[in-house]
């Protein structure tokens, strides 16, 4: 997160605000005199700088104003707070006409301070995602046939304005599809504008997509463009559109309409030309009968459909996407592509992935920072993934003798191939491992032997030493020494496990 940066040349205001906001984990930086802050900006891209700009009115060397006015004219979405004494009050109401986001008054108290910069923060992310001008599409990657329809579609769907709804799970790539569908549109010049209409709270999601005047409401102290005007000329992403509320909804049809609205405390009507790409996880169909989602409007997004396959519905996918997320990981991060063996992707294949791409984008990024070793192997999988949690399946499975097929939750359950018949509820496989430890130890060997994998001592003995020495820990409350004296260990023995197991 970018810092919040002081300007004050009272060194115990600066001191102040730079305690509170290290106490909510909010990074600082302080400046004594505007001629410093103006130098330090010069410095920094649109990229860079501060999240909020903190500052006093008068300072040696110029004044709060002249900071605000300079300021603006090179970061126009930047948050400016003012402090003021109460004799500038006049100067700081003044100020707002400069744009400033809000002014505090001196003495302040703190806790309410540091709620004002929170609220400025807030506005400053929301005005970073605000307008998105695409400059080079995410790949989209994909050899199944579901994909390559995805992908003709899109091709049909290049010299056409129409609406488009696109249908999928959480994580399926959605937003690309979009980004995808602008790209090569008419309209690639112009904006792309996305929000996600389930993750701003209904009293604000108006203001979001329709704009407001100042004064419309409480805090309202400029007028600011919503996402329809943002996105004029270009292309407006509204995901997760089955969660929108029914009153908006109203207001959303009528400019898909006739291109028209009102902003929040408004009487002129604004004419935008936006082409709208919706997109929802939900079933639409079943929420217009639910009486959630107005009918007409369902008909007016549902121009044309775009559903988008489950990654379980397209497993042959996986490595490719793999190898492409291991990789752009590694190029955020600095650090040489890790290698995945054949048999960790066989694994990643039968994993169902409830959170389909994103899950997997995620977690290669995991693997690129946790795996210890440049080439990933099984056991370095996350937990997640489960290669090592198939103890009740490996059980049955090699008592009766039986085959391993994934689950639905991904974990690797029993396929019957013989006449033997063993329950397989959790029940049942709780009863089978209370006979001892050893019992299941052995068959879970069994089970992994048979598998083919050439690892069973390490994967074992490294899933039992993590249990055994997280177990001595929650008994001793995370005290290491008295845990090491319970098993019997040395102390430098228990920190390096701790440190090659990962129980850090």
């Amino acid at each position: 997160m970018k810092p919040i940066w002081i300007v004050d040349d009272d060194q115990s205001i600066r001191f102040v605000l730079e305690k509170a906001l290290q106490r909510e984990e909010l990074p600082t930086r302080s400046f004594t005199n505007p001629k410093d802050v103006l130098a330090a900006l010069e410095h920094v891209d649109e990229d860079g700088g501060p999240q909020v700009l903190v500052s006093d009115i008068r300072m040696p060397g110029g004044t709060g104003l002249d900071l605000l006015d300079k300021v603006k004219a090179r970061f126009p979405g930047l948050p400016v707070i003012i402090m003021t004494a109460f004799s500038d009050l006049d100067s700081a109401v003044s100020a707002f006409q400069g744009g400033a986001f809000e002014y505090l008054p001196k003495p302040f108290d703190v806790p309410k301070a540091v709620e004002l910069i929170r609220r400025a923060v807030e506005e400053s992310q929301r005005e970073e995602v605000a307008l998105e001008v695409v400059a080079a599409t995410p790949e989209m990657l994909g050899q199944a046939p579901a994909m390559q329809d995805v992908f003709r579609a899109i091709g049909r769907l290049s010299q056409s304005n129409v609406t488009v709804l696109i249908t999928g799970e959480s994580g399926t790539g959605k937003e690309l599809v979009a980004h995808a569908l602008h790209k090569h549109s008419l309209r690639a010049k112009g904006p792309f504008v996305a929000i996600n209409t389930a993750a701003i709270p209904k009293d604000l999601l108006e203001s979001e997509l329709f704009g407001h005047e100042r004064g419309a409401f409480t805090g309202a102290q400029t007028m600011r463009r919503g996402r329809f005007e943002q996105a004029d000329g270009g292309t407006l992403f509204l995901d997760e559109i089955g969660d929108m509320p029914f009153d908006l909804q109203t207001r959303l049809l009528r400019v898909l309409s006739d291109g028209h609205f009102y902003r929040v405390g408004g009487h002129s009507a604004v004419k935008t030309n936006v082409r709208v790409i919706a997109a929802t996880h939900q079933d639409l169909e079943q929420r217009v009968k639910e009486g959630g989602f107005r009918e007409d409007l369902f008909h007016r997004l549902n121009v044309i459909r775009l559903r988008l396959p489950a990654l379980r519905e397209r497993r042959e996918d996986i490595p490719m996407l793999t190898r492409h997320f291991l990789n752009f990981s590694a190029r955020q991060l600095g650090v040489e592509p890790k290698r995945i063996a054949d048999s960790a992707l066989n694994w990643l294949s039968q994993f169902r992935f409830p959170g389909n791409v994103r899950q997997l984008e995620n977690i290669c990024h995991w693997l690129t920072v946790m795996a210890p070793a440049q080439v990933i192997e099984p056991k370095d999988l996350p937990p997640e993934v489960d290669v090592h949690g198939v103890k009740e399946a490996s059980v049955v499975a090699a008592l009766t003798d039986q085959s391993l097929s994934p689950s639905q939750d991904g974990r690797m359950t029993p396929t019957t191939t013989g006449s033997v018949a063993v329950a397989t509820s959790p029940d049942s496989s709780a009863n089978l491992l209370s006979e001892g430890w050893e019992t299941a130890l052995q068959v879970e060997a069994i089970a992994l032997l048979r598998s083919g994998r050439t690892d069973v001592w390490d994967v074992l003995t490294r899933r039992f030493e993590s249990c055994l020495i997280q177990t001595a820990l929650d008994n001793t409350k995370g005290r290491r020494i008295e845990a090491a004296h319970k098993l019997g260990i040395g102390r430098n023995t228990i920190t390096r496990k701790i440190q090659e197991l990962g129980l850090e």
